[in-house]
């Protein structure tokens, strides 16, 4: 089994990736506010960063299969910070998604851990999406 050693380091990008996530988020809710946005997309990189390392970073956004993601996230955080946010959020949605998509299994086997929200994803109908999303066969 492979160890995730938590340090300082990892701690603080964690936290910053949070209040990346909460920020922009407050951004949405305040009718696409540019400075929440803006103040978000810089947290949740900057948390990115250094919970994974600098070096991890760039390969991982400079991989051949991510370079969608990563220049429609880029150019869409531009967007927002030149003032035109609905435009740039939408660009950035689609580049997280494109970034991300990697991970969204790995994300439902976490929420199926979870001991309140483990008992409600596995229900029958979302299982079967779960397994269905990640590939598996699953009977009709």
């Amino acid at each position: 089994m492979v160890s995730f050693e938590m340090n300082d380091r990892k701690k603080i990008g964690l936290g910053l990736t949070g209040f990346g996530i909460f920020f922009s988020f407050l951004g949405i809710i305040f009718f696409f506010d540019k400075g929440l946005l803006a103040m978000g997309n810089i947290l949740f990189f900057s948390g990115v960063t250094l919970t994974i390392g600098l070096k991890s970073s760039m390969q991982f956004f400079m991989k051949r299969q991510n370079f969608k993601g990563t220049i429609s996230f880029g150019v869409g955080f531009l967007l927002v910070v030149i003032g035109w946010p609905i435009l740039g959020m939408i660009l950035e949605a689609y580049g997280f998604i494109v970034l991300f998509s990697g991970f969204w299994p790995t994300l439902a086997v976490f929420l199926q851990k979870i001991p309140i929200l483990g008992w409600l994803f596995q229900q029958p109908y979302i299982r079967s999406f779960f397994d269905r999303y990640r590939g598996r066969r699953v009977p009709v």
